[in-house]
């Protein structure tokens, strides 16, 4: 019998997989449990020395999974190779859903985005609740979260923290948070446990059924005659407000 073939390892599993694209978004896959049939490199050597200087922790793992490839068959392979010249497939977790875990069940806060518009933010926003600490990020509307320009984006933490879709009535139960001008400004404002923090779309900001279905409306703070933050600003200074509040 002969070696499955890098480039059908790849075949087997790009229906189902999800684009790692880039070393980083591969180390962080790997630190937070992503299974991960197959992984390209078109210099395993380098891509090795690049784990032993920025993740020894993984040196052993990458060691056994990393399959090296010629530069065009990699660039035949993804939509748009990294510098790094690193590529892998990871498999999703079906389990991983926040809109299935109810507000008693968590004390983190759930990101909501409402109608996202930018595949570039909701990768920003995915890496800015992997790191604050965030019980997930939902998102409504068409956008796919696990599009490969926001996995892109997120540098891979989506396996960090739970992503998911859904529509404004299926929503999880709990306080529900949304972001508007005409709010109360945050600071004067406690998150409660298990509450989502619903942010409006880019160029509409919330749509009609998220802010019925919000329990409060909450402001940033903003100094006057600025129009408005990033969406991924937005949400960082939300989270900050959070993190920072004594428990």
């Amino acid at each position: 019998m002969t070696a499955e073939t890098a480039e059908s390892q790849w075949a087997r599993h790009a229906a189902d997989g999800v684009l790692l694209d880039g070393f980083h978004a591969l180390k962080h896959a790997l630190r937070f449990g992503a299974r991960v049939p197959v992984a390209l490199a078109t210099d395993r050597r380098a891509a090795l020395a690049l784990a032993e200087e920025l993740a020894p922790d993984l040196t052993g793992t990458l060691g056994a999974l990393l399959q090296e490839v010629p530069g065009a068959t990699l660039s035949a392979l993804v939509p748009r190779a990294h510098p790094t010249g690193v590529a892998a497939l990871a498999l999703r977790d079906p389990a991983a859903d926040p809109a299935a875990v109810g507000p008693g069940d968590r004390v983190a806060p759930l990101v909501v985005l409402d109608n996202p518009r930018n595949l570039g933010n909701v990768g920003a926003v995915v890496r800015l609740a992997a790191g604050a600490g965030a019980g997930g990020v939902l998102t409504t509307g068409d956008l796919d979260p696990w599009h490969p320009a926001a996995v892109r984006a997120g540098a891979g933490l989506h396996f960090a923290t739970p992503v998911a879709r859904c529509q404004v009535a299926e929503l999880p139960d709990g306080p529900l948070l949304a972001f508007d001008p005409e709010g109360a400004d945050l600071r004067s404002v406690a998150v409660p446990d298990g509450a989502m923090l619903a942010f409006g779309s880019e160029r509409h900001g919330l749509s009609a059924g998220m802010r019925a279905r919000a329990d409060r409306l909450v402001a940033l703070p903003m100094r006057p005659q600025v129009s408005s933050y990033n969406l991924a600003t937005s949400v960082a200074m939300a989270l900050y407000q959070w993190m920072a509040a004594p428990r």
